[in-house]
Order: structure tokens, then C-alpha cells, then sequence
């Protein structure tokens, strides 16, 4: 097994200032040291596709959704989780490639509605199996025990960070 980076800055810190508790860095470090590692391993079917970052997450957002597989670029927005001008982008960069249409939305002739065009579900289809055959392998390492219980700690996690922004 490699060596731990976090606990060796935990290892230090304890040594410099043994009257802190230095455990939450324990998980925080990892986290995020994780979510570096992660990101460079899950994007290359992606990059090999000719999608920029956060496409593909425009484009399974898409396919989740009901056919006609269409959304504003509000719903978009609050799905991905990011701001309707870097939808705005996204939408841009796949609609030139094909993969979405962009059409006037008949209950709002103002709004515009995003749809994955047919050419958009076979590429989502094709990249989700090989998005998740690449995370069952980066969680291999784990048994299926092991990973409910992670997933169900960082869920709690989640849900108390949440919690403490109200």
C-alpha cells in the first residue's frame, strides 16, 4: 500500500502542536485528495469523446429525464448544479457537436428547452456503461459492504452539512 500524504501532515501537525486535534483532517484531507484522483481518472472516456468538462454531465441530465429527454436550462441548472451561463456554455459546445437541440418552449415562448437529440442518447448511453464499469473498478478495492457503508457515511455527511446551512 502507498504511503498516506494526509496522515504524514497529521503525523507533523501532531508533533507541532500536540494540544490539537487534528482528526477532522483525517477526513477532509482525503476527501478531497480523493476528489482530485477521481476527477483525472473519470474524465478520459470523456476527453476520448470530444467533451469538455461538465458535458457529459449536461448530457446524462438529459437522458435521466423523461422523453422526451428534454429540459429548460433553469431545470438544467439545478440538476447539474451549476449556473445557467455555464449551461448557456455547455448547451453551446453540444449543440455545435449535434448531441442537443435548442427550441422554443411552448408553455414559455421566452425560455428555450434543451433536448438530447438521438445522436446525444447513443453517446450518453455509450459513455454511462463505461462511466460505471470505470467507478466499479476505482472501487474495487472495497467490498460491497464496505462501499453501502461509505456511500450511506458520506450521505450522512451530506445531509449534515445541509443541515448546518439553514
Amino acid at each position: 500500500m502507498q504511503p498516506d500524504p494526509v496522515a504524514a501532515i497529521v503525523e507533523q501537525w501532531n508533533r507541532e502542536r500536540p494540544d490539537l486535534d487534528t482528526t477532522p483532517m483525517l477526513v477532509i484531507g482525503r476527501l478531497f485528495r480523493l476528489t482530485g484522483t477521481l476527477d483525472q481518472r473519470l474524465r478520459p472516456p470523456f476527453g476520448a469523446a470530444g467533451l469538455g468538462s461538465g458535458d457529459f454531465d449536461v448530457l446524462a441530465a438529459l437522458r435521466r429525464s423523461a422523453a422526451p429527454h428534454a429540459l429548460s436550462a433553469g431545470e438544467l441548472s439545478r440538476t447539474v448544479l451549476v449556473t445557467t451561463g455555464a449551461i448557456t456554455k455547455r448547451v453551446d459546445r453540444l449543440e455545435a457537436r449535434g448531441l442537443v437541440s435548442r427550441a422554443v418552449a411552448e408553455a414559455d415562448s421566452r425560455g428555450r428547452l434543451i433536448t438530447l437529440t438521438t445522436e446525444g442518447v447513443e453517446l450518453t448511453d455509450e459513455l454511462i456503461a463505461v462511466h460505471l464499469d470505470n467507478q466499479r473498478r476505482l472501487l474495487a478495492g472495497l467490498s460491497g459492504e464496505e462501499q453501502t457503508q461509505l456511500a450511506d457515511l458520506l450521505e450522512r455527511l451530506a445531509s449534515t452539512l445541509a443541515a448546518s446551512d439553514h
